[in-house]
């Protein structure tokens, strides 16, 4: 795809970062759409307990209201991006961020527990196909280099930012009623509709090829039932007969799957692309980062808001340093990119964040804001500022038909990972011993759980540190540094 608003060839090599008013438009469209899919997880977090009190829902069917929207965003994303290469992305797009919108408004209208779950699983699928299509939209725009290096960096800033930024609107729209945490994306997402269908160029010819339906289905239940295996066994239990059957059954559907992909004409992946260097690094990467992060944030959570008495906009207020170090990353990491790699930058920042979470576990009873929280807040949000260089590695080299599915891998990898290391910190922290209701006793509840996630975050910095960190001292002279992570993988045997 290309788009009108391109620059002309000189233009390109004399600055290809230099782009129209227009293009600039179309960019921060997509970015604020990827914006919102962030914005909404985290605004429901921080409303459940009032949701909870009002419909006199239990804690099982208020974590459906998150379990929805992973199930369906986590389950649904490599399906999303491969619709999106064969149908065209512009109309996948307009017509996923039309649900999206239409989900949100029901969602803020409904009452029924149903619904609402519903609601969210509707919003979550829409979300599957929005962001790889957003993510491919921006890779066959701008051309690989310095261009898309900063396009990519100001569009995953803005969805590392977005769920930041949720607790922050989420404390403020509570305030006034849960509901408006589910009817404020609704005029942002119908604003952003109109942008798109203005800016985005229309696709061009229909590219050849079938549906892999049945790898399609295939794919997607196992997703969907992987996630729902993890999310539920803490509480029916890692060992009981339900859940080993489960998990049983997610094996036999992904073999299928591989074998479906192996024979089909037209797959709905190409399994090869799972020896690219690049992608693999780039997805165990991303799963260190979000699922330590989300277990990180949802054991604070609780910690701060339950147990200390902390109001939501005083706990927003305290993790917002880390939206402000994500947006900030905007107008220097591509700079870096561009100066040092994709490896060096992940491996760095996330040794760092790994030292962040082991200087967070000094918390007591009476944390110190200044002198024991904010050091430890900075250096997780510093974890943040590799996520750009996380999105550029996923994508180099490879080819344009293929972007949409690098980055549904990519997006699974993500939420998935965060998914499933997720439900095992909140397995490790409810399988433990209960000591009471104490402040001391609750921390000492929530610890291990706390623990789990800084071994994650220090588990990918080592591997990081072994696989990213040689191309920064031997670099190569006859290219840049960053394509060393686009070959691919020799197949075994």
């Amino acid at each position: 795809m290309t788009s009108p608003a391109t620059l002309s060839a000189a233009d390109q090599a004399a600055d290809p970062t230099r782009w129209p008013a227009r293009l600039w438009a179309m960019l921060i469209t997509l970015c604020i759409v990827l914006f919102l899919d962030g914005l909404d997880v985290s605004m429901i977090g921080v409303a459940l307990p009032s949701i909870g009190a009002e419909l006199d829902l239990s804690t099982s069917t208020l974590q459906w209201l998150i379990s929805g929207y992973v199930l369906g965003y986590g389950g649904l994303l490599l399906l999303g991006g491969r619709t999106a290469d064969l149908l065209g992305r512009r109309k996948v797009f307009l017509i996923a961020l039309a649900v999206f919108a239409v989900a949100s408004l029901i969602g803020g209208l409904v009452s029924d527990p149903m619904l609402l779950i519903v609601t969210r699983f509707i919003k979550g699928l829409a979300a599957a196909f929005t962001a790889p299509t957003g993510l491919s939209i921006i890779t066959t725009t701008f051309a690989e280099g310095k261009a898309r290096n900063k396009a990519l960096s100001v569009y995953t800033v803005f969805g590392a930012g977005g769920y930041s930024m949720g607790l922050l609107f989420g404390g403020l729209m509570t305030g006034i009623g849960w509901r408006w945490t589910f009817l404020l994306p609704v005029p942002i997402a119908l604003a952003a509709l109109v942008s798109a269908y203005i800016l985005i160029p229309k696709d061009g010819p229909a590219e050849e090829g079938g549906h892999d339906l049945l790898g399609a289905l295939l794919s997607t239940s196992g997703m969907l039932l992987l996630v729902y295996t993890v999310v539920t066994a803490p509480e029916v239990g890692w060992g009981s007969a339900r859940t080993i059957i489960s998990f049983l059954a997610v094996i036999a559907l992904f073999a299928a799957f591989v074998i479906t992909e192996q024979r089909v004409k037209h797959p709905l992946v190409r399994l090869s692309i799972l020896r690219k260097v690049s992608l693999v690094r780039a997805s165990l990467a991303v799963v260190a980062l979000a699922g330590s992060y989300f277990s990180w944030q949802f054991i604070v959570t609780l910690y701060l808001q339950d147990t200390l008495e902390w109001s939501p906009l005083k706990l927003a207020m305290a993790l917002l340093p880390v939206g402000v170090l994500v947006v900030a990353s905007a107008f220097f990491s591509d700079k870096l990119i561009d100066r040092f790699g994709t490896g060096p930058i992940i491996a760095v920042t996330l040794s760092v964040m790994a030292i962040g979470y082991l200087l967070f576990l000094r918390i007591d009873t009476a944390p110190g804001y200044l002198t024991m929280l904010l050091p430890a807040i900075l250096l997780i949000g510093i974890g943040w500022v590799g996520f750009p260089a996380i999105n550029v590695q996923a994508t180099s080299g490879i080819d344009d038909d293929e972007q949409g599915l690098a980055a549904g891998v990519l997006q699974t990898s993500m939420q998935v990972g965060a998914a499933i290391v997720l439900a095992v910190t909140t397995a490790i922290v409810t399988s433990g011993v209960h000591l009471g209701n104490s402040p001391q006793q609750m921390l000492d509840t929530y610890r291990p759980g706390l623990e789990f996630a800084a071994g994650v975050t220090i588990v990918g910095a080592l591997i990081a540190l072994t696989i990213f960190l040689p191309p920064m001292f031997l670099p190569r002279k006859d290219e840049p540094v960053v394509d060393e992570d686009a070959k691919e993988l020799e197949p075994v045997g």
